[in-house]
């Protein structure tokens, strides 16, 4: 009934931008803090970015602050992330996750209760 779903990933040279977008539905978008986290392969799930259900806060990971920026369209059920000057080490599959209200702390997976099937970046050089 739930469905989170990424779009936007792809290929990219080194110091270009990506802007990734998640589409949620079956569920009331403004009730819910959105986050961003990343998996390369044979390492862990890493947080990139998180805004507040309230839309009054966000947070980054300390890998991506001054590059990427994450927001949110309440009206249109939509959280987007937008990526600038990417490098080699931001490849990995990008997921979108959904928590209820305001989270303890945003950089912890098991903070989130929904998550989408995940979209690939490569960023090149």
């Amino acid at each position: 009934q739930v469905q989170l779903v990424e779009s936007g990933g792809g290929l990219v040279q080194a110091g270009g931008s990506l802007r990734l977008s998640c589409a949620a539905s079956g569920l009331t978008f403004s009730d819910y803090s959105m986050g961003w986290f990343r998996q390369a392969p044979g390492k862990e799930r890493e947080f990139v970015a998180a805004i507040a259900w309230s839309s009054l806060s966000s947070y980054y990971g300390d890998s991506v602050k001054g590059r990427f920026t994450i927001s949110r369209d309440n009206a249109k059920n939509t959280v987007s992330l937008q990526m600038n000057s990417l490098k080699p080490e931001d490849t990995a599959v990008y997921y979108c996750g959904a928590g209820y209200g305001a989270l303890s702390t945003y950089r912890r997976v098991r903070e989130y209760d929904y998550w989408g099937q995940g979209t690939q970046v490569t960023g090149s050089s």
